[in-house]
Parts: structure tokens; sequence; C-alpha cells
């Protein structure tokens, strides 16, 4: 089932403290976008440990990347995390006895 594999990357993405620190610090920026220079300070990580960071994230679909001159820019991608915290997600782990009420579950 294809789902359950998307549903398998973003958690794997999701199942490490650096990553969760990376997609906090995108969700709580002013701008609409962090430089990957403003992003290894931030952090205090090397840019090598960075990229492998930013690479789950970006193959799990949970940030997207804007190349501004010779600057990558990354972003929160909003409609996957938003996706995977929705209802959809809680009803396809929920038995049948406890989804027959839930409005999503019904559809």
């Amino acid at each position: 089932m294809e789902k359950w594999k998307e549903y398998e990357r973003v958690f794997k993405a999701l199942a490490d403290s650096k990553r969760l620190e990376l997609l906090h610090l995108l969700a709580q920026t002013p701008q609409d976008a962090i430089c990957v220079c403003d992003l290894t300070e931030a952090l205090d990580m090397a840019q090598s440990k960075l990229s492998y960071h930013i690479k789950i994230l970006l193959d799990a679909s949970l940030i997207t990347k804007e190349k501004r001159g010779t600057w990558n820019y990354y972003a929160l991608n909003h409609p996957t995390v938003n996706h995977v915290l929705s209802e959809e997600l809680c009803c396809l782990l929920r038995g049948p006895k406890q989804s027959s009420s839930d409005a999503c579950c019904n559809e």
C-alpha cells in the first residue's frame, strides 16, 4: 500500500531530534524561508551533517528548497505537515469501533 510507504518515510524523517529541531526552527521563522548558511549557525552543526538531515526532510516532503543565487533557502512544507497531522492519519490507525462516530472515517 503506497500510502503506508509515504507515512513510513515521513515518520522516519521525524524520528530524529536534530530534524525535529530543524523543523521547529523553520516553523518559528518570521521569514518565508531560511538560508542554509543561517541554519548551520542556528543549529550549531557542520554543513555536511546539516545537508544529510535536510536531504531526509526533503525526501519526505516535509520541507521545500529554493535556490537564490548561490544559496539554498529552506521552508516548512505546510501542506505536507498539515496532512501528517490531519485526522486522515488518525482514522487510518483507529479500529472500526472507534472510527464509526468520526466523520472523516466515514467518507
